[in-house]
């Protein structure tokens, strides 16, 4: 039995680990496919066949207006929070309230951060701070989460991004030449939680359900809580 699975890429370490955790012990094939929230959007509108889904609260909340989901199915998987990296030669920034992290902002060369959804909250914040004219120029927006990373450690020790956590903690394990700073202060903090649910265009809905089971059960949720997500 085959078994698709469409996830926001937030929450990838977890789900990739439960996903083939379980396709082991069941003898199922579970393909897995990450993306970024607003192109699930999409995917799931467009009708795209999917068993189980795995999406932000508010994507869950709509999906479920419009029938895309089984709606008995639908678990919490766990909630994300936005931090910041920075190059790995550089000082760990002060971020221990909003003026701090106003100051470590506008003292950086670059400012990265990516197009998804924490992107769109980073890019608010931004605005709200009264920091995207005076950093402008020097503010970059990536397609992933993976890209920030990247472009930070590309771009040396002056360069400092925001993303979900749980991503930067993924690619530093790879060895990317960068290192978390911590999360952005309480005041501005912003949380993502995610939700798993089977799909209205499963073919097997007993399968999935089963699926999104593994994904939400107390003993995922350790798993989870290693790759940031809690």
């Amino acid at each position: 039995m085959n078994l698709k699975l469409l996830s926001a890429g937030a929450v990838k370490g977890g789900v990739a680990q439960l996903a083939a955790a379980h396709a082991f012990t069941t003898g199922s094939k579970v393909d897995v496919e990450f993306t970024q929230v607003p192109k699930l959007r999409q995917r799931v509108a467009a009708g795209e066949r999917v068993d189980v889904l795995v999406a932000t609260i508010g994507a869950m909340d709509d999906f479920a207006a419009s029938g895309a989901i089984v709606p008995a199915t639908r678990a919490l998987l766990g909630r994300s929070r936005v931090g910041v990296v920075v190059h790995q030669d550089a000082p760990l920034p002060d971020l221990s309230d909003t003026d701090a992290l106003k100051h470590a902002l506008l003292a950086a060369t670059a400012v990265v951060h990516n197009d998804a959804s924490s992107g769109i909250y980073v890019a608010a914040l931004l605005e709200k701070l009264g920091l995207k004219l005076l950093l402008s120029g020097r503010i970059v927006v990536v397609s992933s989460g993976a890209a920030i990373i990247t472009t930070v450690a590309g771009r040396g020790a002056g360069s400092i991004g925001m993303g979900q956590i749980s991503e930067i903690r993924a690619m530093i394990a790879k060895g990317s030449a960068a290192k978390f700073a911590g999360p952005l202060p309480d005041a501005v903090q912003n949380v993502s939680t995610y939700h798993a649910a089977v799909a209205a265009t499963s073919a097997v809905p007993e399968a999935a359900a089963a699926l999104v089971n593994a994904l939400t059960s107390s003993s995922a949720k350790k798993t989870f809580a290693a790759t940031g997500i809690d």
